[in-house]
């Protein structure tokens, strides 16, 4: 079952009398419970089309559908209560607020949420309930990227969208959070949409779709597909 769907994304901005387009027609589908990585150089539209996905930006043509639901007639309240029902983000930058525990900073995103997961299971599948009464000036930016991930999925989101997750990270701690985006995705079910530059990375996901310049290049399903552990770049 195709739980997400993108049709003919078209998105441009204007500078000026200058319009640069930014995608171009886009087009594919990702089964529920897959990880689909969005591959490509800077401004190949990746991250555009990562916050068009997640109701953040609007595409100017076509719509995304998730769950059957589509978000190009939605007005902002029920936008809103699409973003709260179905999506988990994580970007770069963690964004933590600096004065909550990591336990608090991850019970902002349970508060969202009807059914949010049991809070210290969570932490344990994190690795982070030694640390969870800790302040993030405290924590590595690993430890960081696990409690912003916490955030993102107590809630239990269906979609989590991750925008250049490792970014920010060195080679181990890097590995270490694909791992636990992977181990998310296979103990909570939830179909995971990565954004990344890295190409090494595609070789953990289920779906890769490839784009430069605003159009999808390459869209595949990854039959040799290798757990995050084996990653090498």
């Amino acid at each position: 079952m195709n739980f997400l769907e993108i049709h003919n994304i078209k998105k441009s901005y204007k500078t000026g009398d200058t319009v640069t387009e930014v995608l171009k027609g886009i087009d594919f589908s990702v089964e529920e419970g897959k990880i689909c990585v969005l591959l490509g150089p800077s401004g190949s539209g990746k991250s555009t089309l990562l916050n068009i996905i997640g109701g953040i930006d609007f595409a100017d043509e076509g719509y995304i559908s998730v769950a059957g639901e589509q978000t190009r007639e939605m007005k902002e309240k029920e936008l809103t209560k699409y973003r709260r029902k179905h999506l988990g983000y994580v970007f770069q930058m963690y964004n933590l607020i600096p004065n909550l525990t990591v336990k608090e900073n991850i019970e902002v995103g349970a508060y969202l949420s009807d059914a949010p997961l049991e809070m210290n299971e969570l932490l344990h599948t994190l690795g982070l309930y030694e640390h969870r009464n800790k302040f993030p000036s405290q924590l590595s930016g690993g430890q960081q990227q696990r409690c912003a991930i916490g955030r993102a999925i107590v809630k239990n989101p269906d979609l989590l969208l991750c925008d250049e997750p490792t970014g920010a990270l060195d080679y181990n701690t890097s590995k270490d959070i694909l791992k636990l985006i992977e181990q998310v995705n296979q103990k909570y079910g939830n179909t995971v949409i990565m954004v990344t530059h890295n190409d090494a990375i595609k070789n953990m996901a289920d779906r890769v779709i490839s784009l430069r310049d605003g159009q999808i290049r390459k869209d595949y399903v990854n039959e040799t597909k290798i757990s995050a552990s084996e990653l090498d770049w």
